[in-house]
C-alpha cells in the first residue's frame, strides 16, 4: 500500500537523493531549474509516496510560472524509484497533483516531457509558450484545469516570486 502525503521540510533531503538517483547528474543545468532558483515551490502540490514501511517510492514538485503575465503551475519534477517503476506511482502522483490544483484555484498547468507519455494525463503541445532555451518547444506541455484556460496565454516562461501558495480565481 502507497500513501501519498505532502512533502515536509524532513522529507527533502531524501527527495533530493531520489532526483539525483533517477535524473542525469545535469538535471540542476535545465532551463526548468532556472525558473526555480530562490522560487519556493508551491507547498500544497509537492507530494511523496511512501511504502507500508516509511520508503520512499517517488515523490514530485511543482512551482509558480508566469506565461504572458497568467500564473501557471511547472509540474516536476517527478520520480519513481527503480525498484518501484511499473507499479502506476507516477500515474498516481500525476493524476494527484492535477486534482489538487484544480481543488486549490489553479487554472493552468505546464511541464517539459514526452507528449506520448503525458498526453495520457491530458496535457497537450503548448503553441507560443516559451521555455527559456535550450528546449525543444515540441515537449512544451499544458493542460487546462479550467477550460479555456490556455487561451490567448504566450510567451517566454518567467519566474514568479511573488507566488508560493494557490492563486487567486482567474488569475
Amino acid at each position: 500500500m502507497i500513501t501519498l502525503a505532502v512533502e515536509t521540510a524532513e522529507d527533502w533531503w531524501e527527495v533530493e537523493a531520489l532526483y539525483d538517483l533517477c535524473f542525469a547528474p545535469g538535471r540542476t543545468a535545465l532551463s526548468s531549474y532556472r525558473l526555480r532558483e530562490g522560487v519556493a515551490p508551491i507547498a500544497p502540490l509537492c507530494f511523496t509516496a511512501r511504502d507500508e514501511a516509511g520508503i520512499l517510492g517517488g515523490a514530485i514538485r511543482n512551482w509558480p510560472v508566469r506565461v504572458g503575465g497568467k500564473l501557471a503551475i511547472l509540474l516536476g519534477p517527478v520520480a519513481v524509484h527503480p525498484t518501484r517503476q511499473g507499479e502506476g506511482l507516477g500515474a498516481y502522483l500525476m493524476r494527484r497533483v492535477i486534482e489538487e490544483a484544480r481543488e486549490l484555484g489553479w487554472e493552468r498547468i505546464m511541464l517539459v516531457g514526452d507528449y506520448p507519455y503525458y498526453s495520457r494525463f491530458g496535457f497537450e503541445r503548448l503553441e507560443g509558450v516559451e521555455m527559456p532555451p535550450p528546449t525543444n518547444p515540441d515537449r512544451v506541455l499544458g493542460q487546462d484545469l479550467v477550460p479555456g484556460a490556455w487561451v490567448g496565454v504566450t510567451g517566454l516562461v518567467e519566474r514568479a516570486e511573488d507566488c508560493n501558495s494557490a492563486p487567486a480565481p482567474h488569475l
